[in-house]
């Protein structure tokens, strides 16, 4: 049973267990005991997004990770693809960001990179939870010269930038295009908007002024709509949101159309394929990405491989199988041939390029797939379900699976980050399906009185 760790690191309510500064702190000796024990560099990377809480718990951080021997890099507020790059970059043995990602700014997290870029295997996480609670590295305490230092890295958003430009085709440039973006006061408000200036384009910027409250509030990619009607009054060429910590894309059309992560994905991968960038032919996914996609990818003679929710999974996936791309439909793209993680200004500048090279908006770009009607309902519950255990629930889903046949689908899971149950249903039909999420909804809702 995990104590403290969920699908994406550590999250929960700022300054309430687990995220509390002595829990941090712990989490950073866990991450340093790890690391001194199978490294030799001894420095690990901190990196945060713009939440105020951000301050608390990067100071805990690097406290637990000098008390043990290790030095610490301090960015300040980068994305968390930003993180991923910059750790690998320079050779440190660990990275770790301070996000909640899209939650309210009331929330944070930790997540943590091993020096390969990648996020921390289950089995690595349940080592750290180890640690902390059979008090392992109580008697662990070094002392006068051997404690870590901590540095603050000055340079890290240039560097993260020219790695980011260097994806995109030299030859292309921006400068005919309009970009409505917004970078949902978060992590990217000091990256994004020179991304895309320097390869010169016109930017109108929104969501870049943090004051550590209104992260993701009433914008990106949470809220994809507000940069959506920016785009339609201003006649942009493409909208761009972003989350809180950086690693997803939601876009408008220039007709400010919103598109996800899947028609992206769509879109992304049949450019993959034309250039047989596209490891065995194959884009990894999640269970909830839709059945489009699925046909999307049968009709360009690739196919689709799903996993349990969470881009880490895609990522594992991606690693064990060999394969390229992946993402999810919350607008996680991970392109392995550039970076470690999702990253949502690479996807964009991805995006842009094949707009650029097919002389084509991504309205047009957007219809190589076609979305089934699906219905997505999220359940807030006072204590963690167990599904199996309510009343009726197993034998209504099963009725209701066989009369959506081979034409749609259900999915009900457990949120990995948050007390929520999420319902998901697919099928021809709208209003059938939505009535029965809402049957569903309303037998958790009981079972939770």
């Amino acid at each position: 049973m995990r104590r403290l760790f969920g699908t994406d690191g550590v999250r929960g309510v700022a300054n309430i267990y687990p995220m509390t500064t002595e829990i941090a702190m712990q989490i950073g000796r866990g991450i340093a005991f790890l690391v001194k024990d199978r490294a030799h560099g001894h420095r690990i990377v901190i990196g945060k997004d713009t939440r105020i809480s951000g301050y608390m718990i990067e100071n805990a951080l690097a406290a637990g990770i000098c008390s043990m021997g290790v030095d610490v890099l301090i960015s300040g507020p980068l994305p968390t693809p930003g993180i991923a790059f910059i750790t690998t970059s320079m050779r440190a043995d660990a990275g770790v960001v301070i996000s909640a990602s899209h939650n309210p700014f009331q929330d944070n997290g930790i997540k943590i990179f091993s020096k390969t870029g990648f996020k921390l295997p289950d089995e690595l996480e349940a080592d750290i939870e180890d640690l902390i609670f059979s008090q392992k590295m109580a008697a662990l305490r070094p002392t006068a010269d051997e404690v870590g230092r901590a540095f603050r890295l000055d340079d890290v958003r240039g560097r993260y930038i020219v790695f980011l430009k260097n994806t995109f085709p030299k030859n292309y440039t921006l400068d005919d295009f309009h970009i409505v973006l917004d970078c949902a006061h978060g992590a990217t408000y000091h990256v994004a908007p020179h991304v895309f200036e320097e390869l010169g384009a016109r930017v109108t910027k929104i969501g870049v002024e943090p004051d550590g409250k209104n992260i993701n509030h009433e914008c990106g990619a949470l809220h994809p709509e507000v940069m959506a009607e920016k785009v339609k009054q201003l006649g942009a060429d493409l909208g761009i949101a972003l989350d809180g910590d950086g690693d997803r894309l939601i876009v408008s059309d220039e007709n400010g159309n919103v598109i996800d992560g899947d028609h992206l994905m769509a879109i992304c991968a049949s450019d993959l394929m034309s250039r047989k960038k596209l490891k065995k032919k194959t884009l990894v996914a999640t269970v909830m990405s839709n059945m489009g996609l699925e046909l999307a990818m049968e009709q360009m003679g690739g196919k689709l491989v799903r996993t349990n929710v969470g881009d880490r999974y895609v990522v594992e996936e991606m690693r064990r199988k060999k394969y390229s791309f992946g993402g999810e439909q919350s607008g996680h793209l991970i392109f392995l041939e550039h970076n470690t993680t999702g990253d949502g200004i690479l996807a964009a500048l991805q995006l842009l390029a094949i707009m650029i090279k097919r002389k084509k908006p991504v309205s047009e770009l957007a219809r190589i797939m076609e979305s089934l009607p699906q219905v997505l309902k999220n359940v807030r519950t006072a204590k963690r379900m167990d599904l199996e255990l309510i009343p009726g629930f197993q034998t209504t889903m099963k009725t209701m699976e066989e009369k959506l046949g081979n034409d749609g689908r259900i999915l009900v899971r457990l949120s990995g980050t948050e007390p929520v149950v999420r319902v998901m249903l697919e099928g021809k039909d709208y209003d059938i399906i939505d009535t029965m999420a809402d049957e569903l909804c309303e037998l958790i809702r009981k079972a939770d009185l």
